[in-house]
């Protein structure tokens, strides 16, 4: 009996963790696995946020992977935002993935590397509704080759 009371807090103790450690303050998380491992420029990262509260600040991330024979020390890529009342923003972004020694910058696991890139932080949207986001590599190469996934997260931004 006492075995399986030690079992029963140990699961607790875990499942406490893991939900006391998630994020709630998110509005969403996507990730899009590349075919093949190749991102085309018609593989567009989207996601769509119901931005209830103009007036809270929020942050913006990509999420970018990509395998260390990635050719490249860096990404270009564009940010798409359109939303109510014809509201629209397109900004090209440049994200340095590797020091000029050829370090990923990123954090690794084996052959993969993971970079959460900056997009808006601190960001304020124009009015309530509903906001597609949308990311595009911008690179010459289409397919862009040894890019895993990319992914788009929308959090709230909350003072502590």
């Amino acid at each position: 009996m006492n075995s399986r009371r030690f079992w029963v807090w140990c699961i607790a103790f875990v499942a406490t963790i893991v939900v006391g450690g998630c994020n709630t303050n998110n509005l969403s998380d996507v990730n899009v696995g590349m075919p093949k491992r190749n991102w085309s420029y018609v593989n567009k990262v989207k996601t769509v946020v119901d931005i209830k509260d103009a007036s809270k600040t929020y942050a913006i991330y990509f999420r970018l992977r990509h395998t260390a024979d990635y050719s490249y020390s860096n990404i270009y890529v564009l940010f798409r935002m359109t939303g109510p009342q014809k509201f629209s923003k397109r900004t090209r972004f440049e994200y340095k993935l590797a020091e000029p020694d050829g370090q990923w910058l990123g954090s690794g696991s084996g052959n993969l590397f993971t970079h959460d890139l900056p997009v808006l932080t601190n960001y304020k949207f124009p009015a309530p509704g509903k906001y597609e986001l949308e990311i595009e590599q911008n690179m010459r190469d289409n397919p862009l080759k040894e890019i895993s996934d990319g992914g788009l997260s929308v959090a709230e931004v909350t003072s502590n």
